[in-house]
């Protein structure tokens, strides 16, 4: 149930009977588009009215019930202050699911379907929440009302996710398979995060259907905190002499994609989209028409960056995929999985390093050459330098020594006429 909120001039009845009479009432704000409001009559008792935005600063208003402010509340004609406030909160949901057509209490599976189909045709990452909710939030939660969840009911589902065995490969049809739970440091914390990876996607459904006014309250979910010290494992990255014996081994189809990747830390499935006319050869970058966060971006290439694109895509039609198979194939998910693995065996990697690798590669080598962190951030993709700071910040000593020597004040080396003691 939603936190009553809390108001000096309409919480008692003694308070309500010192308000001026009129006609516009007395509001309060309760979410956002929704407001509780007290009308001052000039005689008898005051009248609760809730008002929802409908857009186009327009708001529509409906009057609830009488106010408890001569006769005692009975929770349906006559509400107390907080009675009023819960009747206001589900009017909204009630009419959040009747402009979405849906009649019956929204559940965890309507709020996380309806998420998922969101990032579907707005981001990169549908695939992956689907197999999340799929395996770990629709079996347990998806038939739960999202107004009866409870933070304990979630913490507890946080916990024996982190402390469940690994799923593994199993084929269509199958029943489920899982790997061994093994108790060392390193893999509880690759449980753990994985736990909050899927708690984010939990908490994004959610959020979504509260803030479209389809959930009264977000307090059940907003109080169930993440593990914490879980996402600071150490990032796997190249030498320049292991990128280009990588580059070397890889099968001729593959290895124009290898060098792609580390010439611009783009992702795999950016890399697969590209055409041809996304490299321009008079600014030296490639365009990123679809990423993960389903915004564009332009990567800046290096002069031999840019050198290799322009071999790559001479005389070819703008409309073409710039990357393709030996067979004239283009590359699609998991293609990368097998020849990346042999690249990684014929060019003596140990260990073996994974395609989204090169993007580490890429970031690592451009922060330990003293490339600021927000430049690194923009050509990544990302909105800001959290992500950079995270992963890659402490490859970065020298930079930050020397950007403080060069930047921060000085109060001049003179020395004054204190001379310290001798000892006698």
């Amino acid at each position: 149930m939603a936190r009553s909120v809390r108001d000096a001039n309409l919480e008692t009845r003694t308070a309500r009977q010192r308000l001026l009479p009129r006609g516009k009432p007395y509001y309060r704000t309760l979410e956002p588009g929704l407001h509780l409001g007290y009308r001052r009559p000039q005689k008898g008792a005051g009248k609760w009215v809730a008002r929802h935005y409908i857009g186009e600063r327009d708001y529509e208003v409906e009057t609830l019930a009488v106010a408890d402010d001569y006769s005692d509340p009975d929770g349906v004609a006559v509400l107390s202050f907080r009675q009023a406030q819960d009747l206001a909160r589900s009017r909204m949901v009630q009419r959040a699911h009747s402009a979405a057509g849906k009649t019956g209490p929204l559940t965890v599976r309507d709020a996380v379907n309806a998420y998922v189909d969101f990032l579907d045709a707005n981001r990169k990452t549908g695939v992956d929440a689907r197999k999340r909710a799929g395996a770990h939030i629709l079996p347990t939660l998806g038939d739960i009302e999202v107004e009866a969840l409870t933070t304990k009911q979630l913490e507890k589902w946080l916990a024996d996710m982190a402390k469940a065995a690994p799923r593994i490969r199993t084929k269509a049809g199958d029943e489920q398979r899982y790997g061994k739970m093994a108790v060392d440091d390193e893999t509880k914390r690759k449980r753990r995060s994985s736990a909050n990876r899927t708690l984010t996607i939990l908490k994004g459904a959610l959020n979504r259907a509260w803030r479209g006014g389809g959930i009264s309250s977000d307090l059940a979910w907003r109080r169930v905190e993440p593990f914490e010290n879980v996402d600071a494992a150490r990032v796997r990255y190249l030498t320049i002499a292991e990128a280009k014996r990588l580059i070397n081994a890889a099968e001729p189809g593959f290895r124009a994609l290898v060098q792609a990747g580390l010439e611009t830390g783009a992702r795999y499935g950016e890399l697969c989209a590209l055409e041809v006319r996304d490299f321009n050869p008079d600014s030296g970058t490639v365009a990123i028409r679809t990423s993960k966060s389903g915004k564009p971006r332009h990567i800046v290439l290096t002069d031999d960056g840019a050198s290799f694109f322009a071999r790559h895509v001479a005389g070819r039609p703008g409309t073409e995929r710039m990357f393709v198979k030996s067979h004239g194939e283009p590359w699609a998910a998991s293609h990368q999985l097998r020849p990346m693995a042999d690249a990684c065996i014929n060019g003596r990697i140990t260990p073996p390093i994974g395609f989204h690798g090169l993007r580490h590669t890429w970031a690592s080598l451009a922060v330990m050459a003293g490339v600021p962190l927000m430049v690194v951030s923009r050509n990544l993709g990302h909105a800001d330098t959290r992500m950079v700071e995270k992963h890659y910040g402490h490859l970065a000593p020298s930079y930050v020594a020397d950007a403080i020597r060069a930047g921060a004040p000085r109060f001049g080396g003179a020395g004054d006429n204190v001379e310290p003691m001798r000892a006698v």
